[in-house]
């Protein structure tokens, strides 16, 4: 049954119920039917006992309405037997179909049984090793092209003749490059991944190029223009993604904790990124070509060069279905189904990627609810914000480090900074990994968001009370990044639960325009944090998880979902 489409699927499974159901409704009234004849049958035999016990020729009365008519024994006798002959055969009858009845309904449940059992295989299904992992390590390539510039970008620019709010943009605008890039890139990736990887490679290499190239250059823009290319990359931010909560090879209970092994690379990323950038800045290379700021991008070019290699050998696509036969085509359908309205959404495959806005789309789109855009906009809401913290914060970090008159960070102090934070995270996220088997997915998300608001009210009060030292900022860093990386590995498995399996593609876009949008904007608000003042910087963020929390908790039942 796996190679039939998915339509058609829906449809055996919904003509089985039905016909289990009709087995025993009609099963129930031919055991009622023998059961009423065999009692007017016991009557007629007690009433023929008891003429037939009466000696003599005795007059014998018959109700016709409201009135006896005298009959014949012997023809009365007549026609009890007559009656209960007819009885016997109608019991016998009704006796035949219900056995017939009862293997119809029972093969309709040992089929739904076969079905329960093929779906708790289904739900946990996963992927080829080789292609998951490369998944993985690209998206664990991607968080590290992201940072890796981040500890000697506000250097890098103001050598070239720009500022820390340029850096911030050099930091962020990649994520706008990738959502400019998503719309074209989706509608030709036919709902597979090895083109999108390959893509991906091959504009990491040149914009990471084009980064290292800029100081020989000495020319500003292209260090921006450099990033843009690298953004052309970030698309696979998405894939990867979407590949992890893919209905066709990823099992319900399988994607959060693929989403949260994802948030491990993020957070590996998040600490050797930095770490990496801060000490090639601080080792220096003196030389026009390879040097502190330069270093990063040739890097990270001949990694990805490696990388493609192994994608181009390794990676295996999602095998398309085969075309439908017209067996398959002329397979009976029960009048008045409505196929759309099959609630396990959960665990039917997806075999079609995302198509343009048409007719269908707007067909699909009125059969979503309002609760279910109540989730959707719930979770691009946490996505969007948790995103913006964490980008404004890495942005902000070198800068704020930097100014503060006791901390007096270089690039290299700020690097470590942010590493040492990813690293004290790192045991907590794989933590995740095995709490999300056992838990909610909208329990770990009010953890996520709960640890997360904390460190940043902590935040404000040691800004208010004007006690910033190392250990403090260290603390709240720590907080903030284990509580919203642990949120960020929620929002598209559990959207993914609650909708339909075809609607992931658009899903997966959905959520990581928000991601996008979220980094690219929190970047910036990052690097202008010093400027606009750091008590207005935190303020922000709080006020945006408080409009989460609101959107959280009003949604509450509705964000149930399978565990894992």
């Amino acid at each position: 049954m796996s190679t039939l489409p998915d339509d058609t699927l829906r449809k055996i499974l919904v003509q089985i119920q039905q016909t289990a159901v009709q087995s025993q409704r009609a099963l129930n009234i031919s055991r009622q039917q023998s059961a009423s004849k065999d009692r007017e049958r016991r009557i007629l035999q007690l009433t023929i006992d008891e003429i037939q016990s009466i000696e003599g020729d005795v007059n014998l009365y018959k109700g016709v309405g409201k009135m006896f008519m005298m009959v014949p024994r012997k023809t009365m006798e007549q026609e009890f037997k007559t009656q209960e002959k007819e009885l016997t055969d109608d019991i016998n009858n009704l006796n035949k179909k219900a056995k017939y009845l009862e293997k119809q309904f029972n093969d309709a449940q040992s089929q739904l049984r076969d079905i329960e059992t093929s779906d708790d295989k289904e739900e946990f299904k996963l992927p080829s090793m080789a292609s998951l992992v490369i998944m993985l390590v690209m998206n664990f390539l991607l968080q590290v092209s992201f940072f890796i510039i981040v500890s000697s970008a506000n250097e890098y620019a103001e050598y070239l003749g720009g500022n820390a709010t340029f850096s911030g943009v050099v930091i962020g605008i990649p994520t706008g490059f990738a959502v400019l890039s998503l719309i074209p890139l989706t509608q030709c990736d036919k709902g597979l991944y090895k083109m999108p990887l390959h893509i991906s490679c091959c504009f990491a290499i040149i914009g990471h190029v084009a980064y290292a190239v800029a100081y020989q250059a000495n020319f500003l823009y292209l260090i921006l223009i450099g990033r843009c290319l690298t953004g052309v990359s970030f698309t696979m931010f998405m894939y990867c993604k979407r590949y992890c909560t893919d209905p066709r090879i990823i099992g319900i209970r399988r994607r959060t904790t693929l989403a949260g092994w994802q948030v491990v690379c993020q957070g590996l990323g998040l600490s050797l990124g930095p770490f990496l950038g801060g000490l090639l800045y601080k080792i220096g290379f003196s030389n026009s070509i390879f040097n502190g700021y330069t270093s990063p991008g040739w890097i990270m070019a001949g990694i990805y060069a490696g990388f493609w290699v192994l994608v181009t050998q390794y990676f295996e696509d999602i095998p398309q279905p085969p075309p439908m036969t017209m067996m398959e085509l002329s397979l009976p359908v029960a009048k008045g189904l409505e196929i759309e309205h099959c609630p396990n959404y959960s665990s039917a495959p997806a075999t079609s990627p995302p198509l343009p806005i048409d007719e269908s789309f707007r067909a699909q789109l009125s059969l979503i609810t309002l609760s279910q855009w109540g989730v959707i906009i719930c979770m691009c809401w946490f996505s969007m914000v948790c995103f913006f913290i964490l980008g404004s914060w890495e942005a902000n970090l070198p800068v704020f480090g930097a100014a503060t008159p006791n901390l007096r960070w270089s690039p290299f102090d700020a690097g470590n900074f942010i590493a040492l934070g990813g690293t004290i995270c790192f045991p907590f996220l794989l933590a995740n990994i095995l709490a999300a088997r056992r838990i909610q997915d909208r329990k770990l998300l009010a953890f996520g968001t709960t640890v997360g608001l904390a460190g940043l009210t902590t935040f404000l009060s040691i800004l208010y009370t004007d006690t910033v030292n190392y250990s403090s900022l260290f603390a709240c860093w720590c907080t903030v990044a284990l509580g919203f990386n642990i949120a960020t590995a929620i929002t598209l498995s559990l959207l993914s639960k609650q909708l339909p399996p075809y609607w992931n593609g658009r899903t997966s876009i959905v959520i990581q325009c928000s991601n996008f949008t979220g980094r690219v904007t929190g970047t910036i608000w990052g690097g202008s944090g010093v400027s606009v003042g750091m008590m207005n910087f935190v303020i922000l963020e709080i006020v945006m998880v408080g409009i989460g929390v609101v959107l959280f908790t009003t949604l509450w039942n509705k964000l149930k979902t399978k565990n894992g």
